[in-house]
């Protein structure tokens, strides 16, 4: 829990702003039936809310301008980096624009999963300099859980 410490003042920060998310889950859209689908469903078990493209954007809507509104109204963001992922990164899809935007905010976690840190680190070393988490050492549930705690303390800050 001590990697996530930074990011408690930026949740703080963020706890009185209405009809916010509390995670904004940056994927591959490879990923959207498998390991994002998964973290997303674990995620909103333990209460916390979720963006998630495969829920929030409408079949006729634009994509982008969807993800865009997403990313506005998110408290934190978190990419599941994949082997997927690595590639729709250094292809410059939608993920690449997600991560852009993401690595400009101080509320970034990459959550490792199916790769190490030492592959992004060739692909994206600004997010592979974030601190995060890893399904190579935790469980995904583990990983649901200390993200769950993170944003919890949002709201026990605006309740207080």
């Amino acid at each position: 829990m001590q990697t996530l410490t930074p990011f408690r003042e930026t949740v703080e920060k963020q706890a009185n702003k209405p009809d916010l998310r509390d995670i904004f889950l940056c994927h591959a859209w490879d990923d959207r039936g498998g390991a994002a689908k998964e973290l997303h469903d674990l995620l909103e078990s333990r209460g916390v809310s979720v963006w998630f493209s495969e829920k929030d954007v409408a079949l006729g809507t634009p994509l982008l301008r969807e993800i865009d509104r997403g990313l506005a109204k998110s408290r934190v963001g978190i990419v599941l980096v994949t082997p997927a992922l690595l590639r729709r990164i250094q292809a410059q899809g939608i993920a690449d624009k997600e991560l852009s935007v993401l690595l400009a905010r101080d509320q970034l976690i990459p959550i490792v999963h199916g790769t190490t840190y030492e592959a992004l680190r060739e692909i994206s070393p600004m997010l592979a300099s974030r601190s995060g988490l890893s399904t190579g050492e935790n469980l995904m549930a583990d990983v649901a859980a200390k993200l769950a705690e993170l944003v919890t303390l949002e709201d026990e800050v605006r309740n207080s």
